[in-house]
């Protein structure tokens, strides 16, 4: 069983930060790509960025600039530093880290979600 504990959400001023974490626990040999996705009211889910192994990465095109993802191997942790946050940032944050597991092959697995709330 993996199980992928997200932190660092709240509430924010716009032009302020956030930065957010997700480790990833369990019985895993090694992790593929994580990421982290965000869902607003109303809205569809959608990427923020993702990170691969070897350190590279794709954000989305609104957030390119201001956000920054990064990961640790040894911790299976990913981070999303977030800067000069907008309203329109306010979204549930969502983790996913594609995993090898044993006797389950690789799989994708997600986080509950934690809430980043952009308001004066």
């Amino acid at each position: 069983q993996v199980q992928l504990v997200e932190s660092g959400g709240g509430l924010v001023q716009p032009g302020g930060s956030l930065t957010l974490s997700c480790a990833a626990s369990g019985r895993i040999f090694i992790t593929y790509a994580m990421g982290w996705y965000r869902q607003a009211p109303g809205k569809q889910r959608e990427l923020v960025a993702i990170i691969i192994r070897d350190g590279s990465t794709n954000y989305a095109d609104s957030v390119k600039g201001r956000f920054t993802i990064s990961r640790d191997n040894a911790k299976n942790t990913v981070y999303l530093q977030m800067n000069n946050l907008k309203p329109e940032d306010t979204a549930r944050y969502y983790c996913t880290v594609q995993a090898l597991v044993p006797g389950k092959g690789v799989e994708d697995y997600w986080g509950q979600g934690t809430q980043v709330t952009v308001s004066s």
